[in-house]
């Protein structure tokens, strides 16, 4: 008999699988909410990990995941469809009973936005809200593993140079390890978090100038920011990283929102929730350091 009481969706992904690390460390009984029971689900099932398939075009499939789960994790990639998927999962969440829903959002969501996704996470916010389910949101600025996703780390490493349309904006990066903690602890423990907005950010605010010199110090080599115009970076991620046009357009809104000093600032929220400070990024950086061998 299924003894799970939450549900991690992109539990192969970054945040998802953080967040199940840190549930199992907690004792608690978790079930992966994946698309395809390949290599990585089979690693879950080994952990302890219950395995529901479905997408988020499948209400039923949703609804079935949720069956004896008290809390939730929704997490929808850059991609069109993110306010259908959160009217699925919120309806299918009431359906079962669900008392608790964890929303990955962002901290560029607004009505006004002009990036199409950042628009739609904040749509996908008001839809949970209205859902009557209590949903605690999380807008994390600009995180960490920016800099070591591969595309990156490799270019930053070969050209000893971090090349982005950022200008002098400035932000605290977050690692997705301090994210993942969050979502657990929440999780775990929702009460008092229930229809809350959470900022997320790291612990110190830095422009790339200052993010650079941290990176050289950690790897000794100098490393500088060189900064590039949105339309240089929108032709580099068409045509080098063959990047989807919906994220094209994200991305070089996200730009533009980070010159605009929308990424700013600084909190303790990572503390508050989980007991613990969020990681430096000197400390970041040094615990990837093999993403710049």
């Amino acid at each position: 008999m299924s003894k799970a009481e939450i549900l991690v969706s992109g539990a192969t992904g970054r945040t998802g699988g953080l967040a199940i690390d840190n549930l199992l460390e907690r004792g608690q009984r978790v079930r992966a909410y994946v698309r395809r029971d390949g290599d990585e689900a089979a690693a879950l099932r080994k952990r302890g990990v219950e395995i529901a398939l479905g997408d988020f075009t499948d209400i039923d499939a949703i609804q079935a995941a949720m069956q004896g789960i008290r809390s939730a994790y929704f997490l929808h990639p850059i991609s069109p469809g993110i306010v259908q998927a959160s009217a699925f999962f919120a309806q299918a969440a009431k359906e079962a009973g669900v008392g608790a829903i964890v929303n990955m959002s962002q901290i560029s969501a607004r009505r006004d936005s002009k990036s199409h996704a950042a628009r739609d996470h904040w749509m996908s916010e008001r839809v949970f809200d209205w859902s009557g389910v209590p949903t605690t949101h999380l807008r994390p600025t600009f995180f960490a593993d920016w800099l070591v996703y591969p595309h990156f780390a490799k270019e930053i490493w070969a050209s000893k140079q971090i090349v982005f349309p950022f200008g002098n904006g400035r932000h605290a990066p977050i690692s997705t390890d301090d994210q993942g903690r969050v979502i657990a602890h929440i999780l775990a423990e929702p009460e008092g978090h229930g229809g809350r907005i959470y900022p997320l950010h790291g612990p110190r605010e830095m422009d790339h100038e200052e993010i650079a010199a941290a990176m050289s110090d950690v790897l000794g080599a100098k490393i500088s920011y060189v900064p590039l115009s949105i339309e240089a970076f929108r032709q580099r991620m068409e045509q080098t990283y063959k990047f989807n046009p919906f994220l094209v357009q994200h991305l070089c809104e996200v730009a533009q929102d980070y010159q605009n000093g929308v990424f700013a600032g600084t909190n303790d929220v990572v503390e508050q929730v989980t007991g613990e400070p969020p990681l430096s990024l000197p400390a970041f950086i040094a615990q990837n350091r093999s993403a710049f061998a």
